[in-house]
């Protein structure tokens, strides 16, 4: 088979409830699951030929993208599908299908675990791998061609040839044991160099993912493709994929894991393997206030640990309980500031507009950001994502009016406004908010002077200006 992998275009993402400005200096970021399937490919099924087009990073209008794609011969064309994607995930598969109509459309991700159905009603989809895709991909291409051997492989929708719609049971989830066996990403396959992010000091940068599973229950999050239990590469396993990176180039890495802290003794050990080994990388890592301890901060630093993004969510410990987010707010400012000790970066998630939230609780929530002194906020209005617990909850008691995700799912619509929790505000007033708590934090005085004196390259400064004076500038929505 001849594959082709896309990350489509962002023309349409959906951004949630926030000022676009939010999103526009994030950088790009390396399409791993994409990625995670190439690499699996490339080493454990030699006759699939595996092209990667990722038109972000290449900044392809999609008339570009088509032209691109028409100089490619494939049999097999693999998208991964999340909610806010959607859009030109579907004006990706018209492309495709009009080059080549005879071509098999596969989608993936968390979008077609929660909506599987109206997925697979989309006209050009033929098929939908659930759960962790690489072994499930290889299953499928080997036996495309035949029905009765793909009702065998777990994790498949599809329809027969008489047009039925068959789902072949859950997918299982990857053991730990298996995780470890698999490929490396393959990252050549991309203009892997182009890759960058605000918070880095050098490029490119690359994502990494060294553990699956979030094993928290945070009200607002939801993530079925991956479980709840939690599953992690070896200390000896993560410390190859940073060498195989920096055979690359790549010595700056954005370590995606949900949670990167949760084994202790697994972090202190990677730590200790990198510095025994003077790998010369930086990375920055997700954690909670409640996973780290003073060792594990002083290892981090040690091993190239430039910052780490903490998720505190809200100013009060009202608003907390309702995310059921299970940290406290003395604790994290006992790690922000023993964070800060050991010179590493900290972000700080907020989000405001939560279940109860009244304007006193976003307003504290301003003074907690000031208060913990990040050197950076990404502020957000709380959008309930399909299938998590707050999307639920506001449906049952009828804050959310009716389940608009679904309906987006059914017909996906570029008119269509993701929900907010309308209990107590709306929407303008959020927007209104959450511009004067970015403005707020940012212009500072004492901040800026602090990040000026903190940049360590020209490029690094005109990234961050840019960032900046594109929030000293925000405009409050009409």
């Amino acid at each position: 088979m001849k594959v082709l992998l896309i990350n489509p275009p962002a023309f349409n993402e959906l951004m949630g409830n926030n000022p676009p400005i939010i999103e526009s200096e994030r950088g790009h970021n390396p399409p791993l699951g994409l990625l995670l399937l190439a690499g699996y490919l490339l080493e454990n099924n030699t006759n699939h030929e595996v092209t990667v087009i990722d038109a972000q990073v290449e900044e392809l209008s999609y008339s570009q993208l088509e032209q691109r794609i028409r100089t490619l011969d494939f049999d097999v064309v693999g998208i991964t599908a999340m909610t806010f994607t959607m859009l030109d995930v579907k004006e990706t598969i018209d492309i495709v299908k009009k080059i080549n109509p005879r071509c098999k459309v596969v989608l993936g991700g968390p979008h077609v675990n929660i909506y599987p159905a109206e997925t697979i009603d989309i006209n050009g989809v033929d098929f939908l791998a659930l759960g962790e895709g690489e072994i499930r991909f290889s299953q499928l291409l080997d036996n495309i061609n035949n029905p009765d051997k793909l009702k065998e492989i777990k994790g498949l929708m599809f329809r027969d040839p008489k047009g039925q719609m068959i789902f072949t049971g859950p997918p299982d989830i990857l053991t730990e044991e298996v995780l470890n066996t698999l490929p490396f990403p393959a990252r050549h396959l991309t203009l892997y160099k182009k890759y960058s992010s605000l918070l880095a000091q050098r490029t490119p940068i690359t994502t990494m993912i060294s553990s699956r599973g979030c094993p928290f229950n945070c009200s607002f999050c939801n993530r079925p493709h991956l479980g709840k239990k939690f599953r992690a590469l070896s200390p000896q396993r993560v410390v190859e994929e940073f060498e195989a990176c920096i055979k690359l180039g790549i010595h700056e890495f954005l370590i995606y894991d949900d949670t990167f802290t949760i084994q202790k003794n697994r972090v202190k050990e990677i730590c200790r393997l990198v510095i025994q080994k003077k790998l010369d990388i930086g990375f920055d890592i997700r954690a909670r206030v409640d996973t780290l301890d003073r060792e594990m901060l002083v290892l981090l630093k040690k091993a190239g640990c430039r910052g780490i993004h903490y998720g505190i969510e809200a100013g009060t410990q009202k608003i907390l309980n309702v995310l059921q987010k299970g940290i406290d707010l003395p604790k994290a400012k006992e790690v922000f500031d023993l964070t800060k000790k050991n010179k590493m970066q900290t972000l700080a998630y907020f989000m405001i507009g939560a279940p109860t939230e009244t304007l006193e609780d976003i307003q504290q929530t301003f003074k907690i950001a000031a208060w913990l002194n990040p050197d950076f906020i990404h502020l957000t209005i709380l959008t309930p994502f399909p299938g998590t617990p707050i999307y639920r909850e506001g449906l049952d008691r009828g804050i959310i009016k009716k389940d608009y995700w679904r309906e987006f799912a059914r017909n996906l619509n570029k008119d269509f406004q993701p929900p907010h929790w309308e209990e107590n505000f709306t929407r303008q007033a959020l927007e209104h908010l959450i511009i004067k708590g970015y403005k707020q934090f940012y212009t500072r005085p004492s901040y800026i002077l602090k990040r000026l004196f903190s940049i360590r390259s020209l490029g690094e400064f005109k990234r961050k200006a840019a960032a900046g004076l594109k929030v000293i500038f925000m405009k409050k929505p009409i």
